[in-house]
């Protein structure tokens, strides 16, 4: 008879912590199903509120916005909060706007909503990770969990996918009801294994005031500016609407501006903006997800149009983001063997491809899987490529007390750039499909040639101070490519 090494004590340790990984990475994956879940319901639910596409297109901006405008917030509301308090209350939010989407008849408290769990969502993602790089040690175990809790964001699209194909064909509000009592369980749970935050220093009250008003200046300059975009393009241009929205987008940004210059400690960290593989990443990235989000859009339209059904609509889709999920345990480890830069470009480059093998004529978007898997595959080949590439090109050189407020202005950038595509594309899809689809494309090609630039150009690394600090000047990891 031989006796364990595991004493029942680091046992139970061990089962509780295993625990929290599948609550947080369970959590992540509701929150990774949001986008494709609606794009599958959107012309479902456009017909059941009556409506129109340059109005349907906010469902998916108002979220990709509302993610966006809170992002850079979230870590400074997390140093005053803590991160067991926001977790939480994000997911209880997230549950109540879940559930106010699914049974109101207005369009306008819907995109409300829809911005309400894009904000939910970028303070869950980022302190959830947080929560379990704390709660488990440093080594196998960690990466273990890290590995999990990533593949499971990345199979949250294919689970939106499908959870939407079969809940849409019953009814749309489902898909939208769905998150709801699957975030409350959540919570349960979360509510006996997050563990409570240790004390920790209190933030500079002059720098969480400046916060609390770029933050939401900031927000607003993003509302405006998409709000603008959408009476500035298409066939129902309302010039002086656009005009005063893209006014008060400047003056909310000024705001933004001034209450960061006068910061001592800034959301945004001016070397940040100097450091040339952050700012060619968040640009590709924001042409990537924007581009493909437009197009998946326009899709599910042409789809809508031609007579499929939810479920088909979904089949699809599912080479888009079945590649990614497949090699989500392994996107690392690719993009280094490539190197982050020729995985980035080539990634970029099979973006465009897919968009111009989209069908142009006969029937809207072609009615058949066979016309759209070349573009849904080349769309999919550049996830794998480039995703997980850029984000290592981002803040792969920086020091690690800059990683975190760069990869949170990466996300902004990421999100951002969905719903500044979004809102020209559905605009100008009603009078002229072309025009739409050509838009998605030159989005694309705006990518590619940033990746391909950056494959001749040097890295330029500023001398970065370190967060929160006035003092010597840190230089960045020369490990950029």
């Amino acid at each position: 008879m031989h006796s364990s090494n595991t004493s029942p004590a680091r046992a139970g340790r061990s089962g509780t912590r295993w625990a929290l990984v599948s609550v947080l990475s369970a959590n992540m994956l509701v929150d990774a199903l949001e986008v494709s879940a609606t794009v599958v319901a959107l012309p479902r639910i456009g017909d059941g509120l009556g409506l129109q596409v340059p109005g349907l297109q906010w469902v998916v901006s108002a979220f990709a916005a509302g993610f966006g405008a809170l992002v850079l917030l979230g870590g400074r509301l997390v140093e005053r909060l803590g991160r067991r308090r926001v977790y939480l209350a994000a997911l209880l939010l997230f549950a109540a706007a879940s559930l106010a989407g699914a049974l109101t008849d207005s369009a306008a408290v819907l995109i409300a909503t829809r911005a309400v769990k894009g904000g939910c969502v970028a303070l869950t993602a980022p302190t959830g990770l947080a929560i379990l790089v704390s709660a488990v040690p440093d080594g196998p175990a960690r990466r273990r969990a890290v590995s999990l809790y990533s593949f499971f964001g990345a199979a949250g699209f294919c689970a939106g996918l499908l959870l939407s194909g079969l809940l849409t064909g019953v009814g749309w509000r489902w898909t939208l009801a769905f998150p709801a009592p699957v975030a409350l369980l959540l919570l349960a749970a979360g509510l006996r294994l997050v563990p409570r935050d240790g004390p920790a220093p209190r933030p500079a009250v002059r720098a969480t005031r400046l916060a609390l008003v770029a933050g939401p200046a900031l927000a607003a300059a993003v509302a405006l500016l998409l709000y603008g975009l959408s009476c500035a393009v298409g066939a129902g241009r309302e010039p002086a609407r656009a005009g005063a929205a893209f006014a008060g987008a400047l003056l909310s940004g000024t705001v933004f501006v001034a209450a960061e210059r006068a910061s001592p400690r800034p959301l945004v960290a001016a070397g940040l903006l100097r450091h040339a593989p952050l700012v060619r990443s968040a640009i590709g990235a924001a042409t990537l997800n924007g581009s493909y989000v437009a197009f998946l859009l326009v899709a599910s339209l042409d789809l809508h149009r031609a007579g499929s059904t939810p479920w088909q609509t979904a089949l699809a889709f599912l080479p888009a983001g079945a590649p990614l999920a497949v090699s989500a345990l392994y996107s690392a480890r690719i993009a280094l063997r490539l190197g982050p830069a020729r995985a980035v470009a080539a990634g970029a480059v099979a973006a465009p491809l897919g968009y111009a093998l989209y069908p142009r004529a006969g029937p809207p978007g072609g009615a058949g899987f066979a016309d759209l898997l070349p573009a849904t595959g080349c769309v999919g080949a550049a996830f794998v490529l480039a995703f997980t590439a850029l984000h290592l090109q981002a803040t792969g050189g920086l020091p690690p007390e800059h990683r975190q407020p760069a990869g949170a202005l990466y996300q902004t950038c990421v999100q951002l750039g969905a719903a500044l595509t979004a809102v020209p594309v559905a605009a100008l899809y009603p009078a002229d499909r072309g025009a739409a689809l050509a838009l998605v494309t030159a989005v694309g090609l705006t990518g590619a040639g940033v990746a391909l630039g950056a494959l001749t150009g040097r890295n330029r690394l500023p001398h970065l101070p370190a967060p929160g600090r006035t003092g010597t000047p840190v230089r960045p990891e020369r490990k950029a490519s």
